[in-house]
């Protein structure tokens, strides 16, 4: 039997239900951005060592990248798949995606300790670390590894309290912790004097308490999925459709821990520390506008799989149109605003004034495809909501493996360290340009009764 929430996904008014879904869902995003810009902001205003500690602490954002990445394998994979099931009225087994889901995470988490604890140090290296931001790298990344489960049970569950259509509840999981992680942050860097360390301690905390309360809800009969015993035991025909949908959320955020790999170490051998930790600034800016934007979708995407599962064609379209349409606005919008106010952006991060003096130089040029990119940030998402792993796959791909880690390579042997700058806009440009013309292409035939019998 259906409950309420779920039954109104299907009934209620687009914009209504557009508004009630996507507004959790934006602020548990903003929220669950200030675990790595809180924890910046206030490294980068540590007296006297803030750029090298900052620095340091940006050549670990591709190690967790790589964990949220395995989050959003089983949570962005299984938790449309079960909108999908519950529209269809199939309850068990959206539990069993669930109970999969669970297992997955576990798993992920155990074989991600075992690679970085081994190898962690000479990693950091490649990532771009010299010997003057190792330490701070290593301090860093080794406490906040103690906290994987956290993260995977954290970030990989609150889907599927989204996808029941419980954003609010989603919501609360993701402001637990970040007003811990706010709190926690100042009074253990600089009150308790432990730097870099203390940054990691208490984003590790706040992990814990975001992920407690999502597994508690999910265990509760609050929840109209529950976690159970005997779901969590390995199905591998689940599994197979979960990892099927999830290797494009998987790639797009794994890419990300690629491209963070490729420029940090060719910013450090074309230019140096002051190089890398412009990167780590203008990437933190570009989650500041970016989270609000994913947390939009993520809000979305659950309403058009459970409207897709249920055969009601027509509010599919119109909430796919909307939300590529808002998409592209937001996101053209935040980066005039960028463009316009670099100087402002980076002294959020930093004091050093040669720092802020790069950032604003560079800013512009690395963002202004951001310009058009929000509507692929509409589209990827339809896609996936529709179950359509392949297209997703490949947009995913497209930008980051096929286009920008390549110009970043090639670029800087003409152009220097300004080629790696160059390589994000000409990437961006091009990719958008390629997901619309997919978009149009596919998308009639992909919403029809043809294809949504084919979903297994």
């Amino acid at each position: 039997m259906q409950t309420d929430r779920e039954e109104r996904m299907g009934t209620e008014r687009i914009g209504k239900l557009m508004l009630a879904m996507a507004i959790p869902s934006v602020i548990a995003q903003v929220i669950n951005i200030l675990y790595s810009i809180v924890d910046r902001i206030y490294i980068g205003h540590i007296q006297g060592v803030g750029m090298e500690a900052l620095t340091g602490v940006g050549v670990t954002f591709p190690v967790i990248t790589l964990i949220s990445a395995f989050s959003a394998f089983a949570g962005a994979g299984g938790a449309p798949l079960a909108a999908i099931w519950l529209g269809k009225g199939d309850r068990k087994r959206a539990e069993r995606i669930l109970g999969n889901g669970v297992t997955m995470l576990l798993f992920f988490t155990v074989a991600l300790m075992v690679v970085f604890y081994a190898f962690g140090r000479p990693l950091l290296y490649v990532f771009g670390a010299s010997d003057a931001t190792i330490g701070y790298a290593l301090d860093y990344i080794n406490i906040y590894l103690m906290g994987t489960v956290f993260v995977e049970l954290a970030l990989g569950l609150n889907a599927f309290i989204i996808s029941q259509g419980q954003a609010r509840t989603a919501m609360l999981a993701v402001l637990i912790g970040a007003v811990a992680n706010i709190v926690l942050d100042p009074v253990f860097i600089f009150v308790f004097h432990m730097g870099v360390k203390g940054a990691a301690r208490a984003t590790v905390i706040s992990q814990a308490l975001s992920a407690l309360w999502t597994v508690g809800f999910l265990v509760s009969k609050k929840s109209s999925l529950t976690i159970r015993w005997e779901a969590m035991k390995p199905d591998f025909h689940v599994i197979g459709s979960v990892m099927g949908l999830g290797v494009s959320p998987f790639i797009m955020r794994a890419t990300e821990s690629l491209i963070s790999i490729v420029l940090n170490s060719g910013l450090q051998r074309y230019g140096g520390d002051i190089y890398v930790g412009s990167l780590t600034i203008m990437q933190s800016v570009m989650q500041m506008y970016s989270a609000p934007l994913g947390g939009f979708t993520q809000g979305i995407q659950p309403i058009i799989s459970y409207n897709f599962g249920a055969g009601k064609f027509d509010r599919v379209k119109k909430l796919y149109r909307s939300m590529i349409a808002v998409s592209f606005l937001f996101a053209a919008g935040a980066t005039l605003l960028v463009m316009i106010f670099p100087a402002f952006f980076a002294g959020m991060f930093t004091n050093d004034q040669a720092l802020i003096d790069l950032v604003a130089q560079m800013m512009p040029i690395f963002m202004c495809g951001m310009l058009i990119f929000g509507l692929q940030q509409g589209i990827q998402p339809t896609f996936l909501a529709l179950g359509q792993a392949k297209i997703s796959l490949f947009i995913a791909t497209f930008r980051k493996v096929i286009l920008l880690v390549p110009l970043a390579l090639i670029l800087p042997l003409k152009f220097g360290v300004m080629g790696i700058y160059y390589a994000e806009p000409i990437s961006d440009f091009t990719s958008a340009t390629v997901a619309v013309i997919l978009f149009l292409t596919h998308i009639k035939k992909i919403v029809s009764r043809e294809t949504l019998e084919k979903i297994g």
